[in-house]
């Protein structure tokens, strides 16, 4: 126990001295901020899995390469570090939200509204349902929804029938997956959204808005017919009997889409009120959020529920921190070695590969969508795939792809790659949950939806209006 209480208080430090870095410009705040990360990862010992470790050993292998090549090694490695704890306070800050979330009623009110859902609208409302859970619970919405389904979707429910009770898994599964593959869309404080714009300081989120809203509509009506096209549907006297039988209220949704759309109102207040970009107003928004939504739950035992709900924040940070490790150690490293990438890169020396790609305008953004989800299938996690691209594409200067779609087209193919590479953590959440493989859920299960939304999505980068 001291040892996690040591580790959460090297990520506060870490958290604290990058948010004085970014708000107010402080030198020493970051110097002490990177310091704290680099106490913090050498504690961690064997708790990291193998993705994890091999990108630690990547980013120790280039920094030393770094040393050897760059013009400025001490400055290109600051930065570089400054960035990995960049993402470990963007972890630690939305991590927050999940305390209040975890011992919500109105969680738990939403996840039985979900399932309870008559067939014919069960996919749409679990799919936006776990697209809005999944911007503050992250991928702990899989393993709380996943949970229930399994535990709602018996035998029984479905009248000895093993058929009907594969198909509802299946379905609702898949709507599971990919709402939750729709939230790094979705929200302005998710983690591609922060990746797209700490790399590309020219554009802001209402620029990038409408290639990333426009193709997660796209995603989310695929999926919708899909989902109807494969069935299987009821019998016409079964779908008479469930359009007379009462269904649960969608209130609870409708709450908890109004306290969602709070927290996203405080966080683009606090970036107006503090002239902040968006991904810096989120790491101050999240935790603030969570402070007022925990001190709500424990307004009756005084003074506004703001003591005991600090206390609970003190109490409860080893337990909702110690599982992030390998999440801010994938997540940082991949920063880490993006940002070496492109400080050691000569961008002249790729003026033959520029000269074709500028024949192909903007379905270059096509070929990086699918770079990321194709990588994905193998193994190199999007994150990863997304952080050296962002970087890299725009020091091309590619004619006719824009920053902006540069942006989309990555985040659009990082949520491809959660719904299709067996190699994901959320893929082997529901492979764990299901009893079915990663691969099979990933080639069979959602085969034909990623036949008819590759092709898609490819047609809106390349005929976008925007």
């Amino acid at each position: 126990m001291r040892l996690a209480r040591l580790r959460v208080s090297l990520l506060l430090v870490v958290t604290c001295s990058t948010l004085a870095h970014l708000v107010i410009g402080s030198n020493l705040g970051q110097a002490i901020g990177v310091g704290a990360l680099l106490l913090y990862l050498l504690t961690l010992g064997g708790q990291l899995t193998t993705m994890a470790k091999g990108l630690l050993f990547a980013a120790g292998a280039l920094s030393l390469i770094a040393l050897w090549r760059a013009p400025m090694p001490a400055l290109l490695l600051f930065e570089a570090g400054s960035r990995f704890a960049f993402f470990a306070t963007f972890v630690v800050a939305l991590s927050m939200l999940r305390l209040p979330a975890y011992r919500s009623r109105l969680v738990r009110r939403c996840g039985q509204c979900m399932l309870l859902q008559p067939p014919s609208r069960r996919y749409p409302i679990l799919s936006l349902g776990s697209a809005l859970f999944g911007i503050i619970l992250n991928i702990g919405v899989l393993n709380l929804f996943a949970g229930m389904i399994e535990k709602s979707n018996t035998l029984e429910a479905a009248q000895g029938r093993t058929w009907v009770r594969e198909a509802r898994q299946r379905r609702m599964m898949l709507g599971l997956l990919r709402g939750f593959s729709l939230a790094p869309l979705i929200s302005p404080m998710g983690i591609g959204v922060a990746v797209v714009l700490s790399s590309l300081p020219q554009i802001t989120w209402l620029e990038l808005a409408p290639y990333i809203l426009g193709a997660a509509v796209l995603i989310f009506l695929t999926g919708w017919v899909v989902d109807f096209l494969t069935g299987p549907h009821p019998a016409a006297g079964r779908r008479r009997a469930l359009s007379l039988s009462p269904f649960p209220s969608l209130q609870p949704l409708a709450q908890f889409s109004g306290l969602l759309f709070g927290i996203v109102t405080l966080v683009f207040f606090i970036a107006w009120l503090l002239t902040l970009r968006l991904p810096i107003a989120a790491l101050l928004g999240a935790p603030l959020g969570a402070l007022i939504w925990l001190a709500w739950q424990r307004r009756r035992l005084g003074y506004a529920g703001v003591p005991a709900a600090i206390s609970a924040v003190h109490r409860q940070l080893p337990w909702l921190l110690s599982p992030s490790a390998n999440e801010i150690v994938v997540l940082g490293a991949a920063g880490y070695l993006g940002h070496l990438c492109v400080g050691l890169m000569d961008v002249h020396q790729l003026a033959p590969l520029l000269s074709i790609l500028n024949q192909w305008g903007a379905f270059n953004a096509v070929i990086a969508m699918l770079m990321v989800v194709g990588l994905a299938q193998l193994g190199i996690n999007p994150i990863v795939t997304v952080t050296l691209l962002v970087g890299l594409l725009p020091s091309l200067a590619i004619e006719g792809l824009s920053p902006p779609m540069i942006g989309a087209s990555l985040m659009v193919g990082w949520a491809l790659a959660l719904m299709s590479s067996p190699m994901t953590a959320s893929m082997l959440i529901l492979s764990r949950f299901t009893g079915v493989s990663a691969t099979h859920i990933g080639y069979r299960w959602n085969g034909k939806f990623l036949t008819a939304a590759i092709p898609i999505l490819a047609m809106w980068f390349i005929w976008s209006p925007f």
